[in-house]
């Protein structure tokens, strides 16, 4: 059993502007009796001002899409097109105090019953099925949703999770063979909203962050040669782009210890930390 607001029942048993304007001067449709959920909102608009007079709906669905579609006529009557436009699901679950999250997916439906609505105004009052964009590819078989429908919930809901998205948009709530696909795509929707901070250049991190740098390319890419041959090296010093060691065991004593500096572990410094202008020196 779900738990409702008071709100959501109140609309439910009691739903407003229930119905169907007659010569409507927009009208909307969304879904489809095969989905389980349809909605036809029509509107009456003032031509001059814009503003929506009266608003009436007739739905097929739960409780949840009954109450979604009599709150929303509510809150856009009195309004203008512009005004209405800006309203989102979000704004509808609100407006009820909160839907179940399994049941987000019917305010997500009175929002796009709108944008149809919206469109068919402005293409002379001709009725609107509203339909997902055409070129986006179809994810969700079972309930005919498309990646351009679930990229838009992730947005305009800040979904996190392929349940999330299953309660917005119904996307793998039946068979279930398109959740991997949808978090393919839930996880390139957050990498661009959350990308990860650009790494900082050697030049600009503290001294403690430069030893740190430093400490770590030379314990896990130049002391494991060195020590191939007996010899080892330790940081002694970081001064702006200077970086002064000490190279110790048999490569202390090595006739050839400058030039392996310069030619072996001033090279892995630079490609490591992504600085040319780093120059090692010995201690």
């Amino acid at each position: 059993m779900w738990e409702y607001t008071d709100k959501v029942m109140e609309h439910f048993k009691n739903p407003k502007n229930a119905g169907e304007i007659k010569n409507a001067d927009a009208t909307g449709q969304v879904g489809s009796l095969v989905c389980g959920d349809a909605l036809k909102l029509t509107l009456k608009i003032d031509k001059e001002t814009q503003v929506i007079q009266d608003a009436k709906f007739l739905t097929f669905g739960c409780a949840s899409a009954i109450a979604s579609s009599s709150v929303l006529t509510e809150m856009i009557i009195g309004k203008t097109l512009e005004e209405a436009s800006k309203i989102t699901n979000q704004d509808i679950a609100n407006e009820l105090g909160s839907l179940p999250e399994e049941k987000m997916h019917c305010s997500v439906m009175g929002m796009e019953a709108l944008e149809a609505a919206i469109q068919s105004y402005k293409q002379g009052g001709k009725p609107v099925v509203y339909e997902q964009e055409s070129s986006s590819k179809i994810i969700c078989k079972c309930f005919n949703v498309s990646e351009e429908t679930i990229i838009k919930a992730i947005h305009t809901n800040k979904l996190t999770s392929v349940e999330d998205i299953t309660h917005f948009t119904k996307a793998g709530g039946a068979c279930g063979k398109c959740k991997a696909e949808i978090q393919n795509i839930l996880n390139k929707v957050l990498a661009c909203e959350n990308p990860l901070p650009a790494k900082k250049q050697f030049k600009d991190l503290t001294i403690v962050e430069k030893i740190k740098e430093v400490e770590k390319v030379l314990n896990e890419e130049v002391k494991p040669r060195l020590n191939l041959d007996g010899g080892s090296i330790e940081l002694v010093d970081i001064q702006g782009n200077i970086i002064s060691v000490r190279m110790l065991g048999m490569c202390g004593g090595c006739v050839n210890a400058k030039n392996t500096i310069k030619s072996f572990v001033e090279k892995e410094l630079k490609e490591k930390l992504k600085d040319s202008s780093l120059e090692v020196r010995q201690a």
